[in-house]
């Protein structure tokens, strides 16, 4: 049996307050624009982003997917970090149904691309060149144990892809998570950007969905895409409402999952087998090593102690997120400091 699921934030369930806010949600046909749970959802996420219009979707990778297609066009290039998660964890979307090509750029150890290089990516017009259209960026930078990006360098580096002429999109999966560990607004984050996604369903904790927020005609063209992939959904209120319980109650509280990420990479570091920098730690995720080839069988004793985290070879995550008590990172971290004794 399962006792405590660190696999990721995604497997957090609704608090009480969200799921009496679901079942007496005010409904309406959201493709018709008619239901009002989720148009105070969209507009409450733009107001909180500081964009013109809000679009609920599915999933973050939706998100991302209908941002993308609606900043470039069949045959574009888009400039993505390559440790990015639109670049290997959402299944090539763009590239099979958008036709668009990701053209990777070296990210370093915190989550930044460099203003150079991004502006040395962009291909000059040349009929023989896919036109370079789109920048995106990352933050928190799941790949660098959840680092927050903050505002001087999400402006250096839309600032050097609106030099090139592109369009900039943000996939803020945790752009929450980011704002709460720099003590800033999330605004202050995005304002660089033309448009961004933020995931409700990841530490705020709630059932279903995210946001994309932009302008009020980017809007109009990602609803575009949304129905064209299937997505528009009609009373979808009941999870939208959610979502407005978690903007109220949910950010703050994210403090709580950084300070135990803190912990436990401060407690990881003591143990064998384990490298793991504390100092490097800002958010949710602690992103450790192991020995090599080993990650898998650590992450199968794990469960076996009831302790769920993915596997791998030798670089393991551990999420935090509401509803895990102090008790279960202890119980947690036990069993980790076991299974590594045992397999050394």
């Amino acid at each position: 049996m399962i006792r405590v699921d660190l696999r990721s934030d995604t497997v957090t369930h609704p608090s009480p307050e969200m799921r009496q806010a679901m079942y007496e949600a005010e409904l309406g046909d959201d493709v018709y624009g008619d239901d009002p749970t989720v148009n105070k959802l969209q507009e409450r996420a733009a107001e909180l982003l500081g964009k013109e219009a809000g679009l609920f979707v599915t999933s973050g990778t939706q998100g991302n997917l209908v941002s993308i297609l609606s900043h470039a066009r069949r045959g574009d290039e888009v400039l993505v970090g390559d440790q990015c998660h639109i670049m290997n964890n959402e299944a090539g979307g763009t590239m099979v149904l958008g036709s668009v090509i990701l053209y990777p750029i070296k990210t370093d150890d915190f989550g930044f691309l460099e203003p150079d290089i991004i502006k040395a990516a962009v291909k000059p017009r040349d009929y023989h060149k896919p036109p370079t259209r789109l920048l995106t960026l990352e933050n928190t930078h799941n790949a660098s144990s959840g680092r927050a990006i903050n505002a001087e360098q999400m402006k250096a580096m839309a600032d050097a892809g609106h030099e090139k002429g592109l369009s900039v999109h943000l996939d803020g999966a945790r752009i929450f998570n980011a704002a709460v560990a720099l003590d800033v607004p999330a605004s202050d984050l995005t304002e660089h950007v033309d448009s961004a996604t933020f995931c409700l369903s990841k530490g705020l904790s709630c059932p279903i969905g995210s946001v994309v927020v932009g302008s009020k005609d980017f809007i109009q063209e990602a609803d575009r895409w949304r129905k064209m992939l299937g997505a528009g959904m009609r009373q979808v209120g009941i999870v939208a409402a959610a979502g407005l319980v978690a903007l109220d109650t949910m950010i703050d509280r994210m403090q709580e999952d950084h300070d135990q990420a803190r912990h436990m990479a401060s407690r990881m570091a003591e143990m064998h087998g384990i490298s793991v920098d504390p100092e490097r730690i800002q958010t949710n995720i602690v992103r450790f090593g192991v020995p090599a080839h080993k990650g898998d069988e650590i992450a199968a004793r794990l469960k076996e102690e009831g302790v769920y985290i993915n596997g791998g070879d030798s670089d393991l995550r551990v999420v935090t997120h509401y509803g895990v008590s102090e008790q279960d990172y202890d119980f947690a971290l036990v069993a980790l400091d076991r299974v590594m004794i045992a397999i050394a």
